[in-house]
């Protein structure tokens, strides 16, 4: 299957989750809107459904799932761009979620996202459509991904990284954690809601660690090398903050064979799937080159 195919399903069902509503509460929904529903390239979604597909699921009753993964990318982003974390203006080419609304609606914006997660994955349709082991069981992932020894935890380790001398193990410990965590509880969730063998999860996973890997990798690429127009951010950031990264660490061209390792490692690793893993394979090429 096509994995551009997978999108409408996914900005229409994010459309129905969150949508516009006259309250006295309007303009926190519409912030919580207008970082959920400005595209992006919608990575971590496309990979619950995909192996949600290739282990024998059902993609439609994998959909909530596949959004509240996003919803919970999407707080970390509003969070992430703050003034008290790594203060970034603009996110995809707009100004920021706390540059448009303010900070505290932007907070509330990310905590309102986080918990809408939790309710859409496990309200009485969602169970019923999956059954309530591998709701549990996915729900599981994304709460332990998304926080102190994952997500949240990365970012900890970001922050007091900042303007001190950090080893590789460090930066890569921090990525697994911020970046990496998310990527790898997608594909987790997604055979947890097939009820895949012991294999596929295992393929799944070294797929996972590996384009997390690469995605981060490629992310510090870009900060070097990139345009704020093409990206839709600042670049240089990195450096201007005194931020450890593989570029600084290893060094440009190093990094980029790091890359092309990591990628040939995520296609090797979907050999279980056989010609059905084709499209992960070349989404994994893409995501390496950020052409998806």
């Amino acid at each position: 299957m096509k994995l551009d195919a997978y999108l409408p399903m996914v900005e229409q069902k994010l459309e129905e989750f969150l949508p516009k509503e006259h309250c006295r509460y309007e303009r926190l929904i519409e912030a919580m809107r207008y970082s959920l529903l400005d595209g992006g390239k919608r990575v971590r979604p496309i990979l619950v459904l995909e192996f949600c597909r290739l282990c024998g699921g059902d993609v439609q009753a994998a959909l909530p799932f596949a959004c509240a993964v996003e919803m919970i990318h999407t707080y970390s982003l509003i969070h992430d761009d703050l003034p008290c974390m790594d203060n970034d203006d603009m996110r995809r080419g707009k100004p920021s979620n706390h540059k448009t609304f303010g900070e505290d609606t932007a907070l509330l914006a990310g905590d309102g996202l986080l918990t809408l997660a939790f309710a859409v994955m496990l309200s009485p349709e969602s169970i019923a459509a999956v059954g309530a082991g591998r709701a549990t069981e996915a729900a599981f992932q994304l709460a332990s991904a998304a926080g102190i020894h994952g997500m949240v935890g990365g970012q900890e380790i970001d922050l007091r990284s900042e303007g001190t001398a950090v080893s590789l193990e460090t930066l890569q410990e921090m990525d697994e954690k911020k970046t990496g965590a998310l990527i790898l509880a997608a594909t987790r969730m997604g055979c947890a809601l097939a009820g895949a063998d012991e294999r596929q999860r295992r393929a799944a996973e070294h797929y996972a660690r590996a384009i997390g890997l690469a995605f981060q990798i490629v992310d510090d690429i870009l900060d070097v090398e990139g345009d704020a127009e093409t990206l839709g951010k600042a670049t240089g950031s990195d450096a201007e903050n005194q931020k450890a990264t593989y570029v600084s660490l290893l060094g440009l061209e190093p990094a980029k064979k790091r890359v092309k390792e990591l990628t040939h490692a995520a296609v090797r690793a979907l050999e279980p799937f056989g010609e059905e893993g084709i499209s992960l394979a070349d989404f994994a090429k893409d995501l390496a080159l950020r052409r998806c």
